[in-house]
C-alpha cells in the first residue's frame, strides 16, 4: 500500500511505516496548492495528514474513490467530515494522549504569562524602555486560590487542572458533556453549567474538541458576563472565539487578559490590534511543539496505518463504527 504523507514528520514514524512494508511518498515541497494535494490524494491508498489546511469532506471522498484510510497527525479532527468518512467506510485515526502534557504546558504557560503581563514587559526590555521603578505600573495578578474553569475536561484539560491545583491551589470547575468522575475524585473538581462556568471562573481555559455548532461560542455576550479580573485561555481551536469581540472585551477592560495559542483567523494577521494590547499573549499554535510530543504523534499515526494495513482496527480511531 502507498502512503501519502502531506508534510515531513519525525523520522521514527517514517521508519515504522517502511519497516511495515508500506511505500512512502512525501512531496518535495510542503506548501501544496489544493490541486496538488488533491491529485496526490487521488493516487494513494492511505493518507497521513499533517496540519488542518485541507478539508476531508463529502466532495473530497467522492473525488478519491480509491482511498482506504486516513491517519491524522493531530488530536483534533474538525477538518474531517466524520459522517462522510463512515458512509465511505474509511477509518480515520488521530493521536490522543501523547500531546496532552505538552499542550497543557502551553495553557499553563499562557495563564502565567498573561497574569504577570510577561509579553508586555519583555517588549519593554527589548525596546530599551525598562524605566524607573513604578509601584503602580502594569501590575499583574496572583493565581493562588483562584478558580480555574475548564471548558472540555478531557485528557488535556485534566493535565491543566492538575498543574493548576498543584502549583497554585486553584479551585477547579468545569463544563462537559458528561461528568468527569476522575477529576471530581482526584482534584475536587465541580461540574457546573455553562453559565456558571463563565460567571465564576477567574481563569477560563478551553480544552474541548471543536464542533461546527460551537463556532464563536465565546463572543460578546459571554465576555460581558465574565469577571472583570478573568483571564481567557484558548489552546484548542481559534473557531471557539470571536476575535473582534475578544479584542473589544480586553480593550474595554471587561475581562482582564487573554492567552491564545490559536487565533481566529489562523494564522493571525500581523496588523490585528489584539497584538498591541498589554494584557495579551499570543503564540503560533505550538501546543504539541516538543520533540517528545511530535515524535509520539508520528508513532501513533504510523501505528494507525500499520494496523489498517494488517486488516486490524486502528488503535486510535475517531469513527470506530466503520468496523461494525
Amino acid at each position: 500500500m502507498k502512503v501519502f504523507i502531506t508534510k515531513r514528520i519525525p523520522e521514527e514514524g517514517i521508519r515504522m511505516l517502511k519497516e511495515a512494508g508500506l511505500e512512502i511518498f512525501i512531496p518535495e515541497h510542503e506548501n501544496l496548492s489544493h490541486e496538488e494535494w488533491l491529485n496526490y490524494c487521488k493516487s494513494t491508498d492511505l493518507i497521513l495528514s499533517v496540519g488542518g489546511e485541507f478539508r476531508y469532506d463529502k466532495d473530497f471522498f467522492n473525488e478519491c474513490p480509491d482511498l482506504k484510510a486516513i491517519a491524522l497527525y493531530s488530536v483534533g479532527f474538525d477538518h474531517v467530515d466524520v459522517k462522510a468518512a463512515v458512509e465511505k467506510g474509511i477509518p480515520v485515526g488521530n493521536t490522543p494522549d501523547v500531546l496532552s502534557k505538552a499542550t497543557s504546558d502551553v495553557a499553563f504557560l499562557l495563564m502565567q504569562s498573561v497574569a504577570r503581563r510577561a509579553s508586555y514587559n519583555f517588549e519593554k526590555v527589548k525596546s530599551g524602555n525598562w524605566g524607573d521603578f513604578d509601584p503602580l505600573h502594569a501590575l499583574g495578578q496572583e493565581l493562588y486560590g483562584k478558580t480555574l474553569g475548564i471548558f472540555g475536561l478531557g485528557r488535556i484539560g485534566m493535565e491543566m487542572a492538575r498543574k493548576s491545583k498543584a502549583a497554585f491551589g486553584m479551585e477547579i470547575i468545569y463544563h462537559n458533556r458528561s461528568h468527569n468522575e476522575e477529576a471530581e475524585k482526584e482534584l475536587g473538581a465541580k461540574y457546573v453549567s455553562f453559565d456558571e462556568l463563565i460567571t465564576q471562573s477567574d481563569v477560563l481555559s478551553i480544552h474541548a474538541n471543536f464542533k461546527p455548532e460551537q463556532k464563536e461560542l465565546f463572543s460578546a455576550g459571554v465576555f460581558e458576563r465574565m469577571k472583570e479580573n478573568s483571564i481567557f485561555i484558548n489552546t484548542a481551536r481559534g473557531g471557539f472565539h470571536n476575535q473582534k469581540d475578544l479584542y473589544d472585551a480586553l480593550a474595554e477592560h471587561k475581562i482582564w487578559g487573554a492567552g491564545l495559542d490559536v487565533t481566529n483567523p489562523e494564522p493571525i494577521f500581523k496588523e490585528d490590534p489584539i497584538l498591541e494590547l498589554s494584557n495579551v499573549c499570543v503564540l503560533p499554535h505550538i501546543g504539541s511543539a516538543t520533540v517528545e510530543a511530535r515524535t509520539g504523534m508520528a508513532k501513533v499515526a504510523a501505528e494507525n496505518l500499520i494496523a489498517f494495513s494488517k486488516r486490524e482496527p486502528m488503535p486510535a480511531c475517531i469513527n470506530p463504527e466503520v468496523y461494525s
